[in-house]
């Protein structure tokens, strides 16, 4: 059997990202996903493949998907993703990232 993320862990990780990382799902965006131009920024959902964000780009909502660099087999590898997206976008941004 094949490991996927409950509605409810999708709902906690997406509640988290926009509720205390927003800055980074843009961040996220702006590198990863192909949208340099974006204003904002929200999480609208994951799977054990990637990362879903909506963003505001002159004006309009996009749908970004971000993709993991390998699928997950557990929970907790999700956080692991994001950090490394948030360090890589730092890096393709020329910021400076926070330590974690």
């Amino acid at each position: 059997m094949s490991f996927t993320l409950d509605d409810a862990a999708v709902a906690a990780i997406t509640k988290h990202m926009n509720g205390d990382h927003a800055e980074d799902n843009l961040l996220i965006c702006r590198a990863l996903g192909g949208q340099p131009q974006a204003s904002a920024a929200r999480m609208t959902g994951c799977d054990t493949t990637g990362i879903d964000f909506t963003a505001t780009v002159d004006g309009a909502e996009v749908p970004v998907r971000v993709p993991f660099a390998t699928e997950i087999t557990e929970r907790v590898q999700v956080r692991h993703e994001v950090v490394r997206m948030y360090e890589e976008s730092c890096a393709a941004l020329g910021l400076t990232p926070r330590g974690h």
